[in-house]
């Protein structure tokens, strides 16, 4: 290819947006995954992400901004779960599964039942190609406000993942820490609704946490590492489906699944050449 081709998908002003929507979502998304990934909230992220469909939903019928509606949803979920995991004998992953499935099961029975312009595979999946003006406005404030949050806080949230009881012990707000986290969650899956929708959100939550924590040893350098994985995946993706005519969304998704391969085979060799060495030198 010539240098023309190379810099085509640059000279569409869609293109132009996608790559921007990516650049400010990946950093959230980077910086949660690795808490989540830290504190074992896997299915935390997923359960949010499918819960704020029916949120969606009734902010369209009763005419308020979608975005007030998924960060109501996905914060309701977040509390219901939360309560009946501490009040009763069911397992957290338990309730959680029950409680997001349930949800989005009833944003999907609102969906059919009230007619509507919406596009609900958009929903689901995103339309990168299809943002606008107020939709990039609107993730670069949550980004920057959940980025700047986890920033300045990490080491109390790194402590509250490791060891509650010691972070209360210290003298830190657990409760603040704990919603804290839901609501950044959930704002965060907010700016993501038009980038890659709700299904795949959940890799951008977690694919890069997982890399990271792979790759380094260290949780600082993990939130750096997570950030430039994710933001080069991001951007990565978008450029290829230029050019295979394929979606961005699904196509930054298996570019994380194949560096996460590539990490834990990288991680595997690494162990079993310190094994052999500690083999040889007994």
């Amino acid at each position: 290819m010539d240098i023309d081709t190379l810099l085509l998908p640059f000279r569409f002003g869609f293109m132009q947006n996608a790559f921007l929507i990516s650049i400010l979502v990946s950093v959230p998304t980077a910086l949660l995954s690795c808490f989540l990934v830290m504190k074992g909230w896997a299915l935390m992220g997923d359960a949010v992400s499918h819960a704020v469909l029916p949120g969606i939903v009734l902010a369209y019928i009763l005419g308020l901004p979608l975005i007030i509606g998924a960060f109501a949803a996905g914060m309701t979920c977040a509390v219901a779960t939360g309560y009946l995991a501490n009040n009763s004998r069911v397992k957290q992953d338990t309730v959680m599964g029950v409680v997001f499935s349930g949800m989005f099961g009833l944003g999907i029975v609102l969906h059919v039942s009230v007619e509507t312009e919406m596009h609900l595979d958009h929903i689901l999946f995103g339309n990168m190609l299809g943002v606008d003006a107020t939709e990039l406005w609107t993730a670069g404030i949550i980004s920057a406000g959940v980025g700047l949050m986890l920033a300045l806080k990490w080491r109390d949230w790194l402590l509250h993942s490791f060891d509650p009881a010691q972070a209360q012990a210290s003298g830190l707000w657990v409760g603040w820490l704990h919603y804290g986290m839901l609501t950044a969650l959930s704002l965060t899956i907010v700016a993501t609704l038009s980038a890659v929708g709700l299904i795949l959100a959940i890799g951008l939550l977690i694919a890069p946490g997982a890399i990271a924590f792979l790759l380094v040893r260290q949780f600082r350098t993990m939130l750096w590492v997570a950030v430039a994985v994710c933001m080069s995946a991001m951007l990565l993706g978008t450029y290829a489906s230029f050019f295979i005519d394929s979606a961005p969304a699904p196509t930054i998704i298996l570019i994380l699944t194949a560096m996460f391969i590539a990490a834990f085979i990288r991680r595997q060799r690494q162990t079993r050449l310190m094994t052999r060495r500690t083999t040889n030198e007994v």
